[in-house]
């Protein structure tokens, strides 16, 4: 959708992987592999964004002395002093949103017979939980396994997830396991709660 409103899905996708770090800079190289485009075409979309004033370049000192050349090494940030910078990020974070909506809805219909559905860690900002979703029922984990493939490379981040039978959730709830209490205590987005948790 937004790649026709920015003219380019290469320009598209490298405002989205620089508005995830937004004040990280960012070495020309870094950002061809990070968007998976040819290096010229990225020299191009970076040029048009300097031009435009959302991007600035900065030069940092190489650390590595054994290459030879040039010992400043040029690199791009968001400027956060342009005047697009909040309606961008405001922009790209509704499609981010429409994204995970896309993401939920898929998995819903087409992962298998879902009893409960939980989203935590990255998708409700709580970094380093064992596990991003909790899928219970009679899943099918093919599917299910696909779906999060496509989403990782629009996300930009690994999904993180876990699948259990009904009879598995309940037994380790019944021990008071240290996962699903971790899953439980942090905050955490109940898609489907058939099971009343």
């Amino acid at each position: 959708m937004l790649e026709q409103l920015f003219g380019s899905k290469t320009r598209y996708n490298l405002l989205r992987s620089l508005f995830r770090q937004p004040d990280k800079p960012f070495f020309v190289r870094e950002l061809s592999r990070l968007v998976d485009v040819q290096i010229n075409a990225i020299r191009r979309e970076l040029e048009l964004l300097l031009n435009l004033g959302i991007l600035k370049e900065k030069e940092v000192e190489a650390t590595d002395k054994s290459v030879q050349g040039s010992t400043l090494r040029r690199y791009y940030v968001l400027d956060r002093e342009s005047l697009l910078f909040p309606e961008l990020q405001a922009l790209l974070l509704k499609v981010k949103i429409l994204g995970e909506q896309e993401f939920i809805k898929e998995i819903s219909k087409k992962a298998g017979d879902i009893s409960l559905f939980v989203l935590t860690g990255k998708f409700t900002g709580r970094e380093g939980m064992p596990s991003d979703l909790l899928l219970v029922g009679k899943i099918k984990e093919r599917t299910l396994a696909n779906i999060i493939f496509e989403y990782e490379k629009d996300f930009g981040f690994e999904i993180m997830y876990t699948v259990m039978t009904e009879q598995e959730f309940n037994d380790r709830r019944h021990v008071m396991d240290k996962f699903l209490y971790s899953m439980f205590e942090s905050e955490n987005l109940k898609v489907i709660n058939k099971l009343n948790v």
